[in-house]
């Protein structure tokens, strides 16, 4: 047959050398290592700045702080809902009842406070009306 190729020929890389690391396919993975090379080097210093400039990061300190700020979060909604319950047993002579209950739902808006400082949850709107235009069920 004319134009065909035996394995072992130089040119074009045979189907079983095509894609392996060692095959022929070997100048367009070095180009593609490079381009990808220099896409992470233009992002990596536009970061660095980004850090400098004050932003949060992931470095040492600035996790540091967002740590204590969430844990202090967390810690305050649960005693400001033990205090509650406290005082509410303490005037109302309901005891250990409304400790109990305000324990739990200061556990609960503390869990909510961390969700919405990490920014997993987002934040309430404040001014929203009942009848919102855009819908359309009346509401």
């Amino acid at each position: 047959m004319a134009g065909s190729k035996k394995p072992g020929e130089p040119g074009k890389p045979s189907p079983e050398t095509a894609y392996r690391p060692d095959g022929g396919n070997r100048d367009d993975l070095e180009r593609r290592g490079r381009e990808l090379n220099e896409a992470l080097a233009a992002k990596l210093p536009a970061s660095r700045a980004e850090n400098e400039s004050g932003r949060p990061g992931s470095g040492g300190l600035q996790g540091f702080g967002q740590a204590l700020k969430l844990s202090s979060e967390f810690v305050a909604g649960i005693a400001v809902g033990a205090g509650l319950g406290w005082l509410i047993d303490k005037v109302a002579g309901t005891s250990p009842w409304g400790l109990i209950v305000f324990l739990l739902l200061g556990f609960a808006a503390g869990v909510l406070n961390v969700l919405r400082s990490a920014g997993l949850v987002a934040e309430p709107k404040s001014g929203i009306s009942r009848s919102d235009p855009g819908r359309r069920d009346g509401k």
